[in-house]
């Protein structure tokens, strides 16, 4: 069972302003330092794949770096967001520790291969139409270029129309493929693309938190906003910041029982 510190990787789905995310990160700061997990800032410059094209999609690539780089340097933390194409490989890279592959673009072989050229940290998050040990490709495609600095997302699996489930096998399925294995307790309880914008049960992330800690992972995602209901993205299936406290107690002392043998 893992002995180190839990990777938290934590933000709002996507950046609104500088002055929110800058409230948002110095409160997951606060919160964090108790528990000695390894905080990393997270929010998306631009949500690409949102279901309708009237949808929020964030401030875009520069401006959204600017804001993201603003937090890495007044709150001393890694930030990490999603790169969408390859041609904002680069531009990411000087911002950001860690370049995320969403769900979506898991296959999409020259952005994967881009992002290993960076030498970031690259965290692939597992589709929801793949199946865990597949990943494989994915890994092979980054590794290609000589980095081995990945990391891997669990975040459900289609299950019919507008419905995700997690398969517990897959951490260790994942683990088995030779990486740190993460598991996003918000993304899992979406309804995605349900009339027109994905809704979501954030009833399910505590206790699909708590199991996925018992089950031994490496790290937890969660994305968080102070009041869900107001947020642009994904509001249905985020946290409110002001549980991030307790979801972190019951995460961090489940890891500490199973350290314990």
């Amino acid at each position: 069972m893992p002995s180190h510190p839990l990777l938290y990787i934590a933000g709002p789905c996507v950046l609104e302003d500088e002055e929110i995310a800058l409230s948002i990160g110095r409160r997951l700061l606060e919160i964090t330092e108790p528990f000695g997990v390894r905080f990393v800032f997270k929010a998306s410059y631009d949500k690409a794949n949102r279901t309708s094209v009237e949808a929020y999609r964030g401030p875009g690539l520069t401006r959204g770096l600017e804001i993201l780089r603003t937090v890495k340097q007044e709150l001393g933390v890694p930030v990490l967001s999603d790169i969408h194409d390859v041609t904002q490989v680069g531009p990411a890279a000087e911002v950001l520790d860690y370049l995320q592959i969403p769900a979506f673009l898991c296959r999409q072989t020259d952005l994967l291969v881009e992002a290993g050229r960076s030498g970031k940290i690259v965290n692939i998050k597992k589709g929801q139409f793949v199946a865990p040990e597949d990943l494989r490709f994915a890994i092979g495609k980054v590794e290609s270029t000589g980095n081995h600095n990945i990391v891997l997302t669990e975040r459900g699996t289609f299950f019919g129309y507008h419905n995700l489930v997690v398969d517990f096998r897959s951490f260790d399925i994942l683990r088995d493929l030779g990486y740190p294995v993460v598991f996003d307790a918000t993304h899992s309880v979406q309804r995605p693309s349900a009339g027109g914008t994905s809704g979501g049960n954030r009833e399910y992330v505590m206790p699909l938190a708590r199991a996925a800690a018992a089950y031994g992972i490496d790290g937890l995602f969660t994305e968080v906003y102070p009041d869900p209901a107001l947020a642009k993205c994904d509001g249905p299936n985020s946290l409110p910041l002001d549980d991030v406290p307790t979801l972190l107690r019951q995460v961090t002392g489940i890891r500490s029982v199973l350290a314990e043998g």
